[in-house]
């Protein structure tokens, strides 16, 4: 099983130099190569750090944004990669430059990580060239596209708060407290939309405010069993149906994906609700955990682009 438990938060340069040296020297100097002399510049006690730890609080990736724009220093450890690290560090460094103003953001990829970049939004631009002499190519994604909806989203950062649920009462209060702190985006995961914490009156009304919070609202729901509640009457579906620019449902076509055991919700405050089993209530989760929503963003991100609106919705919307 892919462990999970790690998280990615600010460093501070002189503070976390020791755990920044530690990551930036095993994947850049030792397995790479590169040049001591060339790996630490000027640069560094000027830029946005970020460090990824494990549960244990070990070092395990880091990245940077410097003034200018660039993001740089991406590395993680070798038996954390895969894990979706590298990808959470990536949007906690994107979402920093939105928070900041920047209209976009640049880096140099060596050509092994192109497609990595380019699942985060980034485009090759110009020729390659040599880096430490290690091929590299041009980056560049745009930010003006979702500035606007970044400046509600800084007026208020909630307080993390942890969620550690055990039984139907705690999830569903969580939920609701996600719901509370969400501005105008939803991801959910569900097998068959969860009757028992989704199809409730004050759920369904904060669902509803968030679908109607804007040009820039999105609610996002795959679903990997949508025909037990087509038969059931959830009413979450039929709020789909009045209100289908703003909340979409999708359903996986692969197996590997329609055997998903888990379940989870995101909102676009950065806050989670994780449950490994969707049968079950018992979960974890963070009103504000930038690395673990990162990670689970980037996981339902890819889901949701293999999946499929749903036949039956189809048919149920003719």
């Amino acid at each position: 099983m892919i462990d999970t438990h790690f998280r990615v938060e600010p460093a501070a340069w002189q503070q976390d130099l020791a755990a920044l040296r530690a990551v930036r020297e095993e994947v850049f100097i030792v397995e790479q190569n590169v040049p001591a002399e060339e790996e630490w510049d000027a640069l560094d006690p000027q830029c946005y750090h970020v460090l990824a730890r494990d549960e244990a609080d070990r070092p395990i990736g880091t990245g940077r944004l410097t003034p200018d724009r660039h993001i740089g220093r991406i590395a993680v450890l070798r038996d954390w990669r895969g894990r979706g690290v590298g990808a959470a560090i990536m949007r906690v460094l994107i979402e920093r430059a939105r928070e900041r103003g920047d209209r976009e953001v640049e880096l140099h990829a060596q050509d092994h990580a192109i497609a990595f970049y380019e699942s985060l939004g980034f485009a090759v631009e110009g020729e390659g060239f040599l880096e430490c002499e290690i091929p590299h190519h041009r980056m560049r994604l745009s930010l003006a596209p979702v500035e606007r909806r970044a400046a509600p989203v800084l007026a208020s950062t909630p307080e993390p708060r942890v969620y550690d649920c055990n039984e139907r009462g705690d999830t569903l209060e969580a939920i609701r407290d996600l719901l509370a702190v969400a501005r105008h985006e939803l991801a959910i995961l569900t097998r068959d939309l969860d009757p028992q914490l989704l199809d409730q009156p004050d759920v369904l009304d904060a669902i509803k405010r968030i679908a109607l919070s804007g040009p820039h609202a999105r609610i996002r729901i795959v679903i990997q069993d949508p025909a037990v509640p087509m038969a059931d009457g959830h009413r979450l579906i039929a709020l789909a149906q009045r209100l289908p620019s703003t909340i979409t449902l999708r359903t996986p076509v692969e197996d590997i994906d329609r055997q998903l055991a888990a379940a989870f919700v995101l909102n676009d405050a950065r806050g989670y609700l994780y449950r490994p089993l969707a049968s079950r209530y018992e979960g974890e989760g963070n009103r504000y955990a930038p690395g673990r929503h990162a990670q689970l963003a980037t996981q339902f991100d890819a889901l949701w682009e293999r999946s499929v609106p749903a036949a039956e919705l189809r048919r149920l919307s003719l």
